[in-house]
């Protein structure tokens, strides 16, 4: 389960427009990294284009799942991440972070905004703090107990049944 790339940008008519963005792209070459992250960036921007105000999706791109929450104000969030990483907590994430953008930038910059003049920072610990969804997300921690305990009892009652 990886997360590739977070983004923040507002759909505007008819272009969205990025304002902030991270990305982890130390699993691509060096040489691809560039390249690998202006395709991300061109596909975050075209999904929440064709995405509308209100609705949140998951795209199929290649080998990656296209995450896209677009807020009824026009804000939207993706996410791109590997085809293994749950959609729960990628929306989860989104929420998060649409949030708090929107608590750290005011609404008046958004049409006009751009990555260049928008300095909001928390997008790298974002990144950071859910590649490991079960640890960042309340709800994967407990199913991940769960399962832990159905293999604990499994287990147990597989061994008491070989006794008698």
């Amino acid at each position: 389960m990886k997360l590739f790339s977070l983004s923040v940008l507002y759909k505007g008519d008819p272009k969205a427009v990025l304002l902030s963005a991270a990305y982890d792209v130390s699993s691509f070459s060096f040489f691809q990294r560039t390249s690998v992250q202006e395709f991300m960036t061109f596909t975050s921007q075209l999904i929440v284009e064709r995405s509308a105000k209100g609705n949140r999706a998951s795209v199929k791109e290649q080998e990656y799942l296209c995450h896209v929450y677009v807020r009824n104000d026009s804000l939207a969030g993706v996410v791109i991440a590997d085809s293994e990483y749950p959609s729960r907590v990628a929306f989860t994430l989104l929420e998060k972070v649409l949030d708090d953008f929107s608590k750290q930038v005011e609404r008046i910059h958004w049409p006009v905004g751009s990555s260049a003049n928008i300095h909001y920072t928390a997008l790298d610990g974002y990144l950071s703090t859910y590649q490991n969804p079960r640890e960042a997300d309340p709800m994967s921690k407990v199913q991940a107990e769960l399962d832990e305990t159905k293999i604990i009892l499994a287990r147990k009652q597989n061994s008491c049944c070989a006794v008698m």
